[in-house]
Order: C-alpha cells, then structure tokens, then sequence
C-alpha cells in the first residue's frame, strides 16, 4: 500500500493544499494575452503558400507584378544568410534532414510552405497567396512507413540510401527462451497518426525592437530558450540578439515545443522589413502541415510461463517519423524511446526490441503527450491480456504476476530504466475493488436487453519524468537538461517574485510554484509573482517538457527559497538582538520566543534602513539564483491503473464507456486539484486516441480529414465521468517527494478501452488491435471473424 505523504498537511495553502488557481481569475474573464490578441504599430499579417502534393520537384514560382514586393521565396531567405533546420542527433546511424524554411526546389510533404506574403491583413495575405503560381513536377510517394523501407521505395531525400533516420536494437538474443516457453502469444499492432488540437494554435509575432537592438519573437510556445537557440542558428545571429517571449499559451501539448519554420520566416521578414509581422496557425494548417505524431507499428510477441508470468518480451516497432527532424530533436524521439520503455512496469528477464524511424511524404511528427508511451502501453497492455487469454486467468491477476513488487523498490528493469519507488500492484488491486469487477461479470453473464457486450479493461503504465542529463546527452541532441535554475526575489514591501525558465500552458505553475514557496517561506500566495516564458527576463531553461516542470523547477524554486529564508533568519535575528540559532521562520515572520519581526520588516530594512543590517549580512541580499537536480538522474516514476467498463454493439460498431477509474500515484501532490485536472484532461485526450482521432492518409499522400468534419475530437458527450483514487508514494529523491503527472493521463486509456472492448467481443472470438477503435475498425473485425468461420 503506498505511503502517505508527510511534506504538507494538505491544508492552509502550501504544498499539498487543494488551491485554487491563481491564473483563472485572468483567463476566465477573457484577460489572458494570447497571440492573437497583440497589436503592435505598423503590424503586417502573414499568410503561407503551401505545396498541395506530398512530393514533387518546383520547376518554377510566379510571383504577379504587382506582389512582387510581398511574396518571399527560399532565394530571398537564402540570399538573406538564412540556413536550413538542422536537428541532429549523436545516435550512431541517425541520418540528418536540412529542412529549408520555406521550400528548395522540392517539395516532401503536403502543406509544407513554399512561399510567405505579407499584407495589411491576413485576409490581404491569402489572397496574395491565391495569386502566386508554383509548378510541380510530381514525384513518387511514400505514405505508408511499411511500404517506405521496402527495396526501390522512392527516397524522400536522394542522398540517402534508404528511408530510414535510423534504426535501434534494444536487449539481446532471446531464442532460448522463445524455444522453450510454455505460453506464446503474437499480436500485430498498429496506432493511427494523431493531431495535438490545443485549444490556441501556433502563433508568432516578430519585431525588431530598436530601444535595444534586439529580435523580439513573441510566440506561443513551451520551451523559449530552445526556440532562441534554433532560431540563433538559422538566422546567423547571436543569441543576445534575440529575445523570444511566451505570452499566454491556450495548451501546448509538445506541439508547441519545437521551432517551426514560420518562426523562422516571420522572424527574417520583421528584420527584412523592419516593421513588426504576425502569423496564426488555422485549424487546417495545424491538421494538415505540422501536427502530426503517434503512427506506430508493432509486431510483437510474448513468452510467458503457465501461470502467466512473463518470460521475455521481443518486437519489432516501426514509426512513422514524416519527412524532416524537427528542431530540436523529432525524428526518433518515439522509435528511439520505444525500445527502452516498451517493458514498462513490468519484471522480466529476457528482451529484445528493434525499431525504425521512418521517413515519409508526411509533415514531420512533433512529440505529444505521453511521448512514445502511449504506443508502448497500447502494444504491451494487449499482450498481458493476450497472455492472460492464453493461460486462463483473469488479466488483473496476471498482471499482479508481473508488476514490480514494493519490495524491490527502488528497482532497475530489463532495460535499466530505475523505478525510484511504488506499489504497482496495489494501484491494480484498488482498480479491480473501484469498478467492481465482480458485478460486471455478473452483467456479462446475464446479457443485456439490447443486445450489447459488455468488456472490462484494465492498463497498468509508468510514466517517467524529469529525465537527467546522462538520458539527453546520451542520445546527443541541442538540448540536454541540466541544473534548472530560479531566482527569487523578496520585493521591499515583502512580497515575493519568482523567475522561472519552464514556460506555464496549462499546468498551473503560478499557482502551484507560489505554494511551493509558501510552504517555505510563509509569504501569502496572493504576494508572490510568478515571471516565466521569457528569455529576457528569467533563467536558462530547456522548457516544458516530458512532466518535469514541478520535478525541476519546483525544486529549484524551493532551492532557491531555502536560501533566502537564512538570509532571513539572519537579519530577523539581528533586528532582535537574538542568536542565529534560537529563531524559526514561520508564518511569514521571524520570531525568537514571544518576539517576531515580519518578512516586510526584514525587506524594509534591507531597502531603505540599511544602517540596521548586521555587519556581516549577506551581500547578495534578499534576491537569489539557486539551480536544482534531483538525487536521482534517472527522473522519477508516477505510475497508475486505468479500468473502464464499456458497452459494444455488435450491430453497428458503436462503444460506450460505461465507468472509468483511475488510481495513480504522482508521489507528492503540490495541489491535488491541478493532479486532478491534468488526469482528466489527459484522458479525455486519451478517449480520443481510442476511438475517434486519425489522420488518414491516401495512396498519393493527401491528407483525408483537413478540417473537423473528418477529424473527430471527443467532446463533453464523449468523454465519461472519471474516478480518481489517490496512491501517495513519495519520490526518495526530489524535494517533498513529487514525482511528473502532466502526461500520464494520456498514457493508459487507449488500452485500457482497448482491453474492454475485446473483453466484450470474447463471445464472438473477435480482437480488435489497431486504434482507433472506431465503428468500422469493430465491424470490420467482426466481419472478419464471421467471413472465416
């Protein structure tokens, strides 16, 4: 059973309180600064030709007469020093994509810009666009990542020899047990590429600003500082001349944690014009040019005993990695993962994965959340029910038979990946009580009146976070994470600024990194200020990324608010005219007995009384800079058990979730609402992954669903009412204990949905293993089964 927290009490407003958050008295009144809610003087708007075919040689642009000065080519960019994205790797065998920001002399993908036009206004803009003729010379195309690494598949880059960026072998010789195992079971598996869907797309406004000399880049993304890096490489310009800002970000992702070529675009045209530009992302360019990620493909097999317990796992994984490497690091950020996290939570001994990144004529994959284990959790959840089926028990109880016991924590798996702590199994046990199994197989047996099945799922996962710098520099890649860093600074009223590098988009960082400091410093939440998202203004950072934003910055917030509490202790002590080690800071005031002398006294005195300080005061003062990593470089593991019951029709394919339980452990919770509120925004995203969302792609590489009529997002009608059952295992190695929760939400629900629905269809001996589990994929199973009988 997993231990209960002891950092905070849960109450008052430090960590561990359920408080309320501060950012949504701004937002929910419509005072967010998003954007598309920037209006600088003189502001020209930006509109994008983009190439209509997957991929074909440009034998010539014609640009009309009298657009000649508002319609930019790569020759322009080019002829300007601009140079293409380059996002390397260290892996041995990773081949390098140049992307060109807008198109040279060939075109890899659909809605891959060819030319920018500037205009008044956007509607100018694409009416400009609609003028400027581009002659294609099609060519052969890859939309398919099987077909793409066969012999004589068309190259999408001529200077490779083949399509592949690069392929991973993960574990070693398995044939002994693959021989000799009792229980062996084979699925073929297979994820369908998705879109983010944030609320805001992407957007950028660019200007140079002349009071500094200096790039001013404001857009809506995750990770600034990375963003200035690319940027700072393609433009041949010194980082110091750049500054990019993050203003109110409507949800990110990982689509929004990479540099885009409009950024690029935007950013040469601010400086080539000198007057500040914008361009939005429309809801057809964000489905069609740039969003994509999540196209797997598994053919994986499981060796197990006749009791169910896992012998060796071996699969081969193929992903479909588009046509570029998006900076700073794309291409395989899921193949190149999957081999190591696909075990998952799972003890076994034997192992071996091999994994391809493909290119294809498809927009680059960018990371979302749950990078990678969404798939992985998809092809393994499904084997340990298969191997469950296989061997006659029920699949909670198999997993029971596999799942790292607390005993072994903190434990290192087949892939040594380090488990910092946990109860798997009772996450499963705890599930298995909240949905009431026992009562739904009761139902299944009885039938229902409609004619529908009833299944039960169950997905066990781990999510890692906050991964460490041996991970990153491992794979060789610009942006390896270090020390996070934050400053902190006690204002001369005292109140409390906070800065960080990680940028906020959805995970309540003003809110919960205020409780953070709180609990330390006991100045009240509505006198401490968070700034981030800004290169000007805060620490180096890498971003928001993978659920390390509490995990590192938080510690470096409570690092940093450590310090400054001596600082003022001291001070307070001295004001006194008590000893150093007879003072406690608490509740916002340093107090000595019965005396206490308040944060503000101490600040005042430091601004505008000096003459009161001790000799020997710390001259850095009331402001500091302190950087953070946890005990740990291996990051930290939340882990939980999603169980849903579901209903099928067999008559028309249609899946209704009938219950939903969730029991997870994130360690730690800072606030226990915004954990609440990340789990069911990610499985609201994860019933989409399920059952409604695919970008399909035809045979010449167009796109089937550029709009939301074929685009199928879950809505409130779709998403059920989900359970959350709190499991509080600390982390040994970070501050309080907190572990990463931002994507596992997202993580378990396509199998666990999964796993109900081929519950459901036992009784007519159909499996469904591709997602999403959409009304035609189960007929078209059902068919299958009925064709073969």
């Amino acid at each position: 059973m997993g231990e209960v927290s002891t950092a905070g009490s849960g109450a008052g407003s430090g960590v561990g309180a359920r408080v309320r958050r501060k950012e949504d008295d701004r937002l929910l009144r419509g005072r967010g600064r998003f954007v598309g809610d920037i209006a600088l003087v003189g502001m020209k708007e930006l509109a994008f030709v983009r190439s209509p075919v997957a991929h074909a040689t440009i034998t010539g642009i014609e640009i009309p007469e009298e657009h000649r000065g508002a319609v930019f080519t790569w020759a322009d960019l080019a002829a300007g020093g601009v140079k293409p994205i380059r996002a390397v790797s260290g892996l041995p065998g990773f081949k390098v994509s140049e992307q060109p920001a807008l198109a040279d002399g060939k075109v890899r993908f659909v809605g891959e810009p060819v030319a920018v036009c500037v205009a008044a206004t956007r509607a100018e803009a694409e009416d400009i666009a609609a003028s400027v003729f581009v002659d294609y010379a099609e060519l052969p195309v890859n939309s398919d990542m099987l077909e793409a690494v066969t012999p004589g598949a068309p190259k999408v880059h001529d200077h490779w020899p083949d399509n592949v960026f690069l392929e991973t072998n993960v574990g070693g010789n398995i044939a002994e047990i693959a021989a000799t195992a009792p229980v062996k079971v084979s699925r073929t598996i297979r994820t369908a590429r998705q879109c983010m869907v944030p609320l805001e797309g992407k957007g950028v406004v660019a200007h140079w600003d002349r009071h500094v000399e200096q790039l001013v880049l404001t857009t809506s993304t995750q990770m600034p500082h990375i963003v200035r890096a690319g940027l700072s490489e393609c433009l041949d310009l010194d980082q110091g001349l750049i500054r990019v800002v993050a203003p109110d970000v409507g949800g990110g992702f990982g689509w929004k944690g990479l540099l885009q070529p409009e950024e690029i675009v935007a950013a040469w045209i601010a400086m080539r014009l000198d007057r500040p530009v914008r361009w939005t992302e429309d809801r057809r360019e964000h489905l069609v040019a740039a969003a994509n990620a999540r196209e797997h493909h598994y053919e994986i097999t499981a060796y197990a005993d006749a009791r169910g317990r896992l012998l060796g796992i071996e699969a081969d994984a193929w992903v479909d990695a588009g046509a570029y490497s998006v900076y700073p690091f794309s291409a395989c950020l899921e193949a190149a993962q999957v081999g190591s996290i696909l075990p998952g939570p799972y003890d076994f001994a034997h192992y071996r994965c091999r994994t391809f990144s493909v290119c294809t004529n498809k927009p680059p994959i960018v990371p979302y959340r749950g990078v990678a284990r969404t798939g992985v959790c998809f092809a393994m959840e499904q084997m340990i029910d298969a191997v469950a089926d296989a061997v006659g028990r029920e699949p909670w109880q198999v997993r029971l038979e596999n799942l790292v016991p607390p005993e072994k924590m903190p434990f290192d798996n087949v892939t040594k990946k380090h488990f910092d702590s946990g109860d798997y199994p009772e996450s499963v046990r705890r599930a298995v009580a909240a949905i009431e199994l026992e009562g739904w197989r009761a139902r299944q047996k009885a039938g229902e009146p409609d004619g529908r099945l009833i299944g039960v799922g169950f997905a066990t996962y781990c999510e890692q976070s906050a991964h460490g710098t041996a991970v990153y520099h491992g794979w060789g890649i610009p942006m390896v994470p270090g020390h996070e860093q934050a400053q902190a600074r006690i204002t001369p009223d005292g109140g409390l600024e906070l800065r960080v590098g990680v940028q906020s988009h959805g995970q309540s960082m003003e809110t919960t990194f205020a409780q953070v400091a709180h609990e330390v410093l006991g100045i009240p939440l509505e006198k401490i200020k968070l700034v981030h998202g800004d290169t000007g203004l805060t620490p180096y950072s890498t971003g928001t990324w993978g659920s390390r934003s509490m995990v590192m910055a938080g510690g470096a917030v409570a690092t940093a608010c450590r310090t400054l509490a001596e600082r003022l202790r001291k001070i307070g002590a001295h004001l006194m005219q008590a000893g150093p080690d007879g003072v406690v800071l608490e509740g916002g005031s340093v107090k000595a007995g019965a005396a206490a002398v308040t944060i503000r006294e101490i600040a005042h005195t430091w601004y505008r009384a000096p003459q009161l300080l001790p000799a020997d005061v710390d001259r850095g003062g009331l402001e500091v800079t302190a950087g953070y990593k946890p005990g740990s470089d291996h990051g930290t593991f939340s882990y939980a058990t999603h169980a849903v019951a579901v209903a099928v029709d067999p008559e028309i394919g249609q899946v209704e979730i009938l219950d939903y339980v969730v029991v997870e452990d994130a360690g730690t919770m800072v606030n226990p609402m915004v954990v609440d509120g990340q789990i069911y925004g990610g499985v609201a995203q994860g019933v989409g992954t399920a059952l409604y969302e695919r970008m399909p792609y035809d045979a010449e590489g167009q796109p089937l669903a550029s709009t939301f009529a074929d685009y199928l997002i879950p809505g409130f009608t779709e998403v059920p009412h989900v359970r959350i059952i709190h499991m509080l295992t600390p982390s040994p190695y970070t501050e309080f204990g907190v572990k990463g929760i931002g994507e596992g939400g997202a993580i378990a629900p396509p199998a666990a949905i999964c796993n109900a629905i081929n519950d459901a269809l036992k009784p007519l001996g159909v499996i469904v293993t591709n997602a999403p589990m959409t009304p035609e994929v189960i007929l078209s199973a059902i068919a299958g089964e009925r064709g073969a009988a």
